[in-house]
């Protein structure tokens, strides 16, 4: 089967479940219920939408998928380190690839090159942790979260639809989430480590949704 042709039947599954149950609700309120058919052409994906918001979620859980397998090797000292690390920053080159059908070759480079940062001063915290280096671990973590605005600040004057503050926000919660992560293994905890994996895959999710929305509202022509 066309691999597209699936995503396409994916979305529509999605929309039928959820908007006829919101129909149900309206009845049961005395609400006069929309028909399904016309809300589901309000919420219509065409195929180019469906494929940036799919690329954009993969990039994206594998930034947390490979994040996370660098923790577990690097604190475990496992022999697979440096090959993970390497399937890691070869993940930011790929989100940076896929922002430049729309703002360039060398806007795509930049957002790279600030997630290569975001990456290597991860490593940075995780070690000041693994070691019990207080004043290490405070050091990194402030250039972290230095690392993270500049990713916001990038990203929202490149699109006015990115709210610089939002993506803050949502950037820390990323890093609270692998830090929750780090801390948990660091302590054997392993319920811990993985309820902060889950949330942190869900996380981004939302974020790729909060990229790709803006992306296609910046560029409407590119979406029809």
């Amino acid at each position: 089967m066309n691999k597209q042709f699936l995503k396409l039947i994916l979305l529509s599954i999605f929309l039928v479940l959820n908007l006829v149950p919101m129909n149900a609700m309206a009845e049961a309120n005395g609400v006069e219920p929309v028909p399904v058919p016309a809300l589901a052409q309000k919420n219509c994906l065409t195929p180019s939408m469906v494929d940036l918001k799919w690329n954009l979620r993969k990039l994206w859980i594998d930034h947390v998928r490979w994040t996370r397998q660098y923790i577990v090797s690097a604190i475990a000292g496992l022999e697979d380190q440096q090959q993970v690390l390497a399937r890691l920053l070869k993940n930011q080159q790929d989100i940076g690839d896929a922002i430049k059908p729309y703002y360039g070759e060398a806007a795509g480079n930049k957002l790279a090159e600030i997630l290569k940062e975001h990456i290597l001063l991860a490593g940075k915290v995780l070690d000041a942790a693994k070691a019990g280096n207080q004043a290490d671990l405070e050091k990194y973590n402030k250039e972290w979260h230095r690392n993270a605005d500049d990713i916001a600040d990038f990203l929202s004057k490149a699109n006015p639809n990115w709210s610089k503050k939002e993506l803050q926000d949502m950037f820390y919660e990323h890093l609270k989430l692998i830090t929750d992560d780090v801390t948990a293994r660091l302590h054997k905890d392993w319920d811990g480590s993985i309820s902060a994996y889950d949330k942190g895959i869900d996380h981004m999710i939302m974020f790729a949704d909060v990229l790709a929305d803006g992306i296609i509202k910046q560029f409407p022509n590119k979406f029809k």
